[in-house]
């Protein structure tokens, strides 16, 4: 009995072929054909599928108004890898599903087993998908990245870093903090382009806040010049003034916007300045350690 009554089948029968040849002939191209297609397309648009994704998002991160060089190239690279495996997962369990249907199959019980497994795997699952979400929008939005001190609520440190899933974030103390991204509802950076560096000195109450000023502005402008710190700042340090009066002391601040990875060496540096010249100038009750907020 005939495979089927297609085409080649008909013209093979015209030939005189046996039945065996007939059918082994309609299995090969009516199959066989069937399915090297279905893996050719599935190849060739996952191809093209993952070069159109990296393109988008490389195009979409460069037109963000926050890109930071190198950061936002491997940001870019990041998102275009994992959307791009995303794709490829669906093309090739599409093509698969095509070829097992190919041969002849019956695909009902399978996908009804596979729907029931689905709704339990995803009941399961709803904090990882929670925390993959988020962190695709954390990366597509650059709200931080490896190297920034970030405060995420009651976590702080420096980001060593991110994925999808979390981020771990090492505090001052050495401890790293692998944090779920779906648990993150709002994060300070405080590394984000530019940093700002502030000191607070805490001089006597009877001291000549003009005189103090003048002189730690005139030990800013040496500072300024400084090499070892120079190329941290991102504008010169300013006096802002009294800040705070209390029962016998006065709080003048300081500040200057710096370069992140230098704000720490910015503010030591600015204190030890401040110190010395305050001390030198015969300022009273200069206390021995300067409070920084």
């Amino acid at each position: 009995m005939l495979a089927s009554d297609s085409y080649l089948a008909q013209l093979l029968k015209k030939l005189g072929a046996s039945d065996f040849t007939i059918n082994t002939a309609d299995f090969l191209f009516g199959h066989v054909l069937k399915i090297a297609l279905i893996l050719l397309i599935s190849l060739v648009l996952t191809r093209v599928a993952a070069r159109v994704v990296r393109r988008s998002i490389t195009g979409l991160v460069n037109r963000a108004p926050l890109r930071t060089g190198a950061r936002a190239e491997l940001r870019a690279a990041t998102l275009a890898g994992v959307l791009a495996s995303l794709v490829r997962v669906v093309v090739w369990t599409m093509s698969t599903l095509l070829v097992i249907q190919e041969l002849g199959f019956n695909l009902g019980p399978f996908i009804a087993g596979a729907s029931i497994i689905g709704v339990a795997l995803g009941f399961g699952a709803q904090s990882l998908v929670k925390d993959f979400l988020s962190g695709f929008f954390i990366l597509v939005e650059d709200q931080y990245g490896v190297g920034d001190i970030v405060n995420l609520g009651d976590t702080t440190g420096t980001v060593e870093e991110v994925n999808l899933r979390i981020t771990s974030v090492r505090s001052f103390d050495g401890t790293v903090w692998y944090v779920p991204n779906g648990e993150i509802k709002k994060v300070g950076n405080t590394t984000k382009e530019w940093s700002r560096a502030v000191v607070d000195v805490v001089v006597g109450l009877s001291t000549d806040v003009a005189a103090a000023v003048a002189a730690i502005s005139d030990e800013l402008a040496a500072l300024a010049g400084d090499a070892t710190v120079a190329d941290g700042l991102v504008e010169p340090p300013a006096v802002l003034g009294v800040d705070a009066v209390g029962p016998d002391s006065l709080t003048i601040r300081i500040a200057a916007r710096v370069r992140p990875d230098r704000r720490v060496a910015v503010e030591r540096a600015i204190r030890a300045r401040a110190a010395d010249r305050l001390r030198r100038d015969g300022h009273t009750h200069v206390p021995e350690q300067l409070v920084v907020p």
